[in-house]
């Protein structure tokens, strides 16, 4: 330990680096792990299950991981709870420019980068004048993963929110929007889709054209988490 400590001495007054501080270590690494191991459960258990996009699966991990990795070796006060919340920011304002994202995924990464920034924050010091240890302990850490954990498990799997589907379409046949003929535009939407219809909201109607927008809502688990379903208008190919 003695040797250590020396050499640590001298690379400190050498280049202000130390060779290996053993406290510090190993508190990285076992909250790395308990990040790692919630981070990936939440993007591979709950989120893709209903989505299967892959590619933001691992986009989740990835920068949760980059985000710990970040905050955890950016010591000093001045990081703390401002560093934190601009990084929220940054986040919003870019958005991932090159592509829409939708609003599930964006929910995703901001609580993932959330879990991501209280872990990484979730350190103790040691204060020798009072003789007391002030921070975050190991059953605090764990305690907020599992509460991330169960609100994605809950959320996901429960029927506190509603499994229902929705698609927007547009309809050619304006003649069949009025309120005594929705039976009528239901039972074409259902021959023509191939769905079972619980419920139709008519948007923008366009009388010169002869069509509208009209939003279904259905119950499909294949579609479930389906990132374009929302989508209005084709994308350019």
């Amino acid at each position: 330990m003695e040797f250590f400590q020396q050499i640590n001495y001298d690379l400190g007054n050498l280049i202000g680096l130390t060779l290996f501080d053993p406290q510090h270590f190993i508190s990285l690494v076992m909250r790395f792990v308990v990040n790692l191991i919630s981070v990936t459960l939440i993007a591979r258990c709950f989120y893709f299950p209903r989505s299967h996009r892959r590619d933001y699966m691992f986009i989740f991990i990835l920068m949760s991981m980059s985000i710990f990795l970040l905050v955890s070796l950016m010591e000093g006060d001045g990081m703390n709870i401002g560093a934190a919340m601009g990084l929220f920011a940054i986040f919003g304002i870019m958005r991932f420019r090159t592509e829409a994202v939708p609003i599930r995924e964006m929910t995703y990464l901001f609580m993932l980068i959330a879990l991501s920034v209280v872990n990484a924050l979730g350190r103790a010091e040691y204060h020798p004048k009072a003789d007391y240890w002030d921070g975050f302990g190991i059953v605090t850490i764990v305690f907020v993963n599992l509460v991330f954990l169960g609100m994605a498990w809950l959320f996901e799997s429960s029927k506190l929110v509603s499994n229902s589907c929705s698609k927007y379409i547009k309809y050619d046949n304006v003649s069949l929007i009025a309120p005594d003929k929705r039976a009528e535009l239901i039972a074409d939407l259902e021959k023509r889709t191939g769905l079972k219809i619980d419920r139709i909201e008519i948007g923008l109607v366009d009388f010169l054209k002869d069509a509208c927008l009209i939003r279904i809502f259905y119950d499909e688990p294949a579609d479930r988490g389906n990132s374009i379903e929302e989508m209005t208008k084709m994308p350019r190919l």
